[in-house]
């Protein structure tokens, strides 16, 4: 029995596999493909690994408050993609800035946190508090403010609520001659359609409670 070998047989004109050569513009092409393909990878390793001076705040910087090189701390950070959305030492700090928000100590500044005065939609206020606020209360906490008209020498109207959930921008902890707890300095954050009847009442002697209002900010 024989076996009919022609069904195996390529045609004479059929065409034979090259070996690939340098001139082949596939082989070119997936070079340069792989070659672009380790430049990113290095050049993302490389911005990852580049350290940048930021400015960091050196104690607690609150809101509307001037800030100066006194006020921040250089420091060597590795930010990658996001070292554009803090300040760099390199650029220093534009002349006139002040704090649109409050920048806890050692937080990098952001860039969007420095503006103008006039950009500033609530404005720092002082208040004299007699009774303590709760222990651990500090600036960025939000605070109800009430206040009691007077209406005579002794008398006072109810109290009604004047700011719900203000900010509270500076928090100062007086203390009398002998060591006792003074009346507590509130600086609260107000802004302009509520200021005329808070700057009312503080001219007209009214009384004022500062109260913690815990849930505002959440």
């Amino acid at each position: 029995m024989t076996t009919d070998t022609r069904a195996t047989q390529l045609p004479a004109d059929a065409p034979r596999l090259k070996k690939p050569s340098w001139k082949d513009p596939r082989l070119l092409v997936g070079l340069l493909l792989v070659l672009a393909s380790t430049v990113g990878v290095i050049t993302l390793l490389d911005s990852q690994n580049t350290t940048t001076e930021v400015f960091a705040a050196r104690g607690d910087i609150a809101v509307g408050s001037s800030v100066t090189s006194e006020d921040l701390v250089a420091v060597p950070v590795r930010l990658g993609a996001s070292s554009g959305a803090y300040l760099p030492v390199s650029e220093g700090i534009p002349e006139g800035s002040v704090a649109t928000r409050l920048v806890p100590q050692g937080e990098l500044v952001p860039s969007s946190v420095l503006g103008s005065a006039d950009a500033l939609d609530r404005k720092p206020v002082g208040l004299s508090v007699e009774d303590p606020l709760p222990s651990g209360t500090a600036a960025g906490d939000r605070v109800d403010v009430w206040v009691s008209l007077r209406t005579d020498t002794n008398t006072y109207e109810e109290p009604r609520l004047l700011l719900e959930a203000a900010e509270v921008a500076e928090l100062t902890v007086g203390e009398s001659a002998l060591g006792a707890s003074a009346a507590t300095r509130v600086q609260v954050l107000v802004d302009d359609a509520s200021m005329p009847d808070l700057l009312n009442a503080l001219s007209n002697d009214a009384r004022i409670a500062v109260v913690l209002n815990p849930g505002a900010g959440s």
